[in-house]
């Protein structure tokens, strides 16, 4: 419910308020009410407990004193109406959306047995329940609360890329530049990128050159270079150089604010799949309620037995239909898989999602940072030169490429540092255009080019050279000789293989979905033995394939790392975020890879089954006891002298929690953890 935003809301919250943020805080205050609500009730409850008669005959002790009783009455009360209020009001929302569930039988519970033991205390025979009234709410309070706090912070992610876009932006007036608002910039206004800055709203560059990183937004693995007549999007990171930029787009327009949109849109059209607790409970209401009036009928007006009696009995029928263990049986397993599986690089944010891993058909991976590493690396490197190795190869090499800002040139150094080699001065360094560089290294001329600069050049190819649509290949020039090749490549992690492999081996299949071009993820595809691949997808348009996937049917996991992939990531059935990747995709997952092993994928769908399996277990306990215990509350076997009394029923409703207690503490992985 709080959830939902009205159009109007998202565009005026767009930019200066984060979407998502008041029902991210309000989502925080129900979690901080649900936890004092429990801590007054439990403080509330133990004297409660003492001066009950019920507990007293039990415990056998005797504690009673002038008052006593109307002391019990009032502590009740306070219970009743603070603790007891979050259900009430529920009740009346399940009550006017005609769908009782949960909140509704807890609040017939608690209000029956408090209006009967009410009636106790001012002479009507038997018993009162002001014990089962305290410890009742003091249970759910701590369900709801266990709930709520393990789906904490799963609203957090339309903030986070709000905050992706800078606050402030220069704007250039003139000889002049004035920082202002972001939200303030409108269409032709012109903004200085300073080197290393995020792109505050889309734009063409008017003036300088750069290589910009966009990764983040579309999942491109490359910085690209950008010069004067290119376009940029807002939130992408500028390289070494300054630019300058004519806004295209107002800031509520852009490609980022879209973006959000998308994840915005995407949440609010999630699957409304209500919990397994929920649906138990409505059948436990509609049971509850129908058993207990129709025992007073038959009691009272069939049987003639006395009021009191037949009062008995309803409230024995209804207190053993109490949902301590339902409201239990899925939280308390949620607790204990979400931090058995976070021992084990899995975190859970969203239980529904979890509970729904066992369903998957499709897995939908991305490529870069989760089948790959991620990083332009050197993948294997050739000297022709019979007088040096490839490590003197990558030694002269990077002496060129240390002034360079080229992704090319990032993934040379890195192998240099890798290979713990001293890099040498170079001089009379220069570009040539379009095809590499050039420059002089310890008295030798040294040239690092593209496969275009030895076609133009009319430069035999190696013999046995071999190059693959996923690499990029440059060759080294000494003095005029080619002395040998590098070759770079987003590398395939080893965990990737027996990924797939293990979810082939459970009939599930697995997509490729990159913002790279078509040879690149068609290589990652066959090299992985995927059943398939979407390639040079932007981000709204990796949401409408999975769209497309799901009314095919098919129940679709999406795995990513970029702020690309939070739309498609919100739409699936389930977003599993690979952790190394943004906060963003994090967030917007409901399930969280820590170590980057896309093995975990297959791990957490075995898991998923495991605990659906407790889940179940929990509930069929919470609720079947019912089928003898709510006959015999009854008293379908009075005439054999055979009845509940209502202790006995409470008892045995509150062994049903202990079981579904230990049951959930039972969970055990069988999943190669």
């Amino acid at each position: 419910m709080e959830h939902q935003h009205t159009t109007q809301d998202h565009s005026k919250h767009e930019m200066n308020t984060p979407m998502g943020m008041e029902h991210h805080d309000h989502h925080k205050m129900m979690i901080d009410d649900f936890r004092k609500r429990f801590y007054v009730i439990f403080t509330i409850t133990i004297p409660v407990m003492a001066l009950s008669p019920m507990i007293q005959q039990w415990f056998h002790f005797n504690l009673s004193f002038y008052g006593s009783t109307y002391l019990l009455l009032a502590l009740s009360t306070v219970a009743f109406i603070y603790g007891g209020l979050p259900f009430l009001k529920g009740s009346v929302d399940e009550l006017k959306g005609k769908i009782p569930g949960m909140m509704t039988l807890i609040a017939v519970a608690i209000t029956v047995a408090y209006a009967y033991s009410v009636a106790t205390v001012f002479g009507l025979q038997g018993m009162d329940f002001f014990w089962e009234l305290c410890t009742l709410i003091l249970i759910m309070l701590l369900g709801h609360w266990i709930e709520m706090k393990s789906v904490a912070g799963a609203s957090r992610e339309l903030e986070l890329l709000v905050q992706l876009m800078p606050s402030d932006a220069h704007m250039v007036m003139g000889d002049m530049i004035h920082d202002v608002k972001t939200d303030s910039l409108k269409v032709n206004d012109v903004i200085l990128v300073k080197p290393g800055e995020k792109v505050a709203a889309d734009g063409i560059i008017t003036d300088g050159e750069s290589y910009l990183n966009e990764s983040m937004l579309t999942g491109e693995s490359v910085p690209v270079k950008k010069q004067k007549g290119d376009k940029v999007i807002a939130g992408s990171i500028n390289g070494n150089a300054s630019l300058q930029v004519t806004v295209s787009h107002a800031s509520k327009d852009s490609y980022l604010s879209r973006v959000i949109k998308l994840v915005d849109d995407a949440q609010k059209t999630k699957s409304n799949t209500q919990l397994l607790a929920d649906k138990a409970a409505r059948i436990l209401t509609i049971t509850a309620l129908a058993a207990g009036f129709a025992t007073f009928f038959f009691w009272w007006l069939i049987a003639k037995e006395p009021l009191v009696f037949a009062l008995e009995r309803m409230v024995t029928v209804i207190v053993i239909c109490c949902p301590h263990a339902l409201g239990l049986a899925v939280p308390l397993v949620v607790a204990v898989s979400t931090a058995l599986s976070a021992k084990h690089g899995l975190l859970i944010k969203n239980r529904t999602a979890f509970e729904n891993a066992r369903k998957i058909t499709t897995v939908i991976f991305d490529k870069t940072g989760t089948l790959t590493v991620g990083k332009f690396e050197v993948s294997r490197m050739k000297s022709l030169n019979s007088s040096s190795d490839e490590k003197e190869l990558i030694r002269i090499v990077a002496a060129l490429e240390q002034n360079s800002e080229h992704p090319i040139a990032t993934g040379i150094i890195a192998k240099a540092k890798e290979l713990s080699v001293e890099i040498p001065a170079v001089t009379n360094f220069k570009a040539i255009t379009g095809k590499g560089i050039d420059g002089d290294v310890e008295g030798k001329n040294i040239k690092v080019v593209s496969p275009g600069y030895l076609i133009e050049n009319k430069i035999a190819f190696p013999e046995n050279y071999t190059s693959t649509d996923a690499e990029t290949i440059v060759f080294i020039i000494i003095n005029n000789e080619l002395a040998g090749f590098i070759a770079l490549a987003d590398k395939i992690r080893s965990e990737s293989y027996e990924a797939i492999k293990t979810l082939h081996a459970n009939g599930i299949k697995s997509i490729l979905l990159t913002g790279d071009n078509a040879a690149v993820a068609k290589s990652v595809s066959d090299e992985l033995k995927m059943d398939g691949f979407f390639a040079e997808v932007l981000p709204h348009q990796k949401l409408e394939k999975i769209k497309e996937l799901q009314d095919k049917g098919e129940f679709v996991a999406m795995t990513g790392d970029g702020v690309n992939d939070a739309p498609a990531l919100a739409q699936a059935d389930i977003g599993i975020a690979i952790g190394s990747g943004s906060d963003i995709a994090a967030e917007t997952a409901g399930i969280i890879l820590v170590n980057s092993n896309p093995q975990d994928i297959v791990n957490l769908i075995l898991f998923g089954k495991a605990t659906y399996r407790k889940m179940i277990q929990n509930l069929i306990w919470a609720t079947g006891y019912n089928i003898i215990a709510l006959p015999l509350a009854a008293g379908v076997l009075y005439h054999w002298n055979i009845m509940l009394s209502p202790a006995a029923g409470a008892v045995l409703m509150s062994l049903s929690t202990i079981v579904v207690a230990i049951n959930a503490k039972l969970l055990k992985v069988k999943t190669g953890f």
